[in-house]
């Protein structure tokens, strides 16, 4: 009996089931969670902010405990660069144009940070802020939109997960990084 088969098909069903290699899909699947694990544990800092709660309790534990979760997820992005390479380079897509399910951003991840960073005592540029928290919620939000068509069986094809996986390395490893690099120093 497969341990798959007790769970439903997630996001990293879909990644495993399409490596060309599956060592490459292991580290490529390792390094995604630990992106998405701790790209949800910066937005929820934020989040929380956001609701007014207080917490950590003191202007200088929120400012260190943003910078730490702003490290935790640059230090996932950095070492995400190697194995997701290594998959697009493995994938080989059908042909040169899929539709990528890698989504944009909705409206409940636009928001004005300025205050909600004052108001927390927090010190740090309101724009680099809203632009990683906006790609770190698209992009929770798109590996939960791959879990749901895997769950649904829905069939994705070589050619749209590379253009998604695509998607994901452009609009993380590049912008997004320099800023997370930047809130964590």
């Amino acid at each position: 009996m497969s341990v798959r088969a007790a769970y439903e098909p997630g996001w990293a069903d879909v990644l495993e089931d399409n490596a060309a290699v599956q060592e490459t899909g292991r580290r490529l699947i390792g390094q995604l969670g630990a992106c998405e694990a701790s790209a949800l544990a910066f937005c929820r800092l934020l989040e929380r902010w956001a609701r007014g709660e207080p917490e950590p309790a003191t202007p200088g534990k929120r400012q260190a405990a943003l910078r730490r979760a702003a490290d935790r997820i640059e230090t996932a992005l950095a070492g995400l660069e190697g194995p997701l390479g290594r998959y697009l380079l493995e994938l080989e897509a059908d042909h040169a144009e899929g539709r990528s399910w890698y989504g944009a951003p909705g409206a409940a991840e636009l928001l004005e940070w300025e205050p909600i960073l004052n108001r927390a005592g927090v010190h740090a540029s309101a724009i680099r802020v809203a632009q990683t928290y906006l790609e770190l919620a698209v992009f929770v939000r798109a590996l939960e939109g791959l879990a749901d068509a895997a769950r649904i069986r829905a069939s994705l094809d070589r050619s749209s997960l590379w253009a998604g996986l695509f998607d994901l390395r452009e609009n993380l490893l590049g912008r997004t990084l320099e800023d997370l690099r930047a809130l964590a120093a």
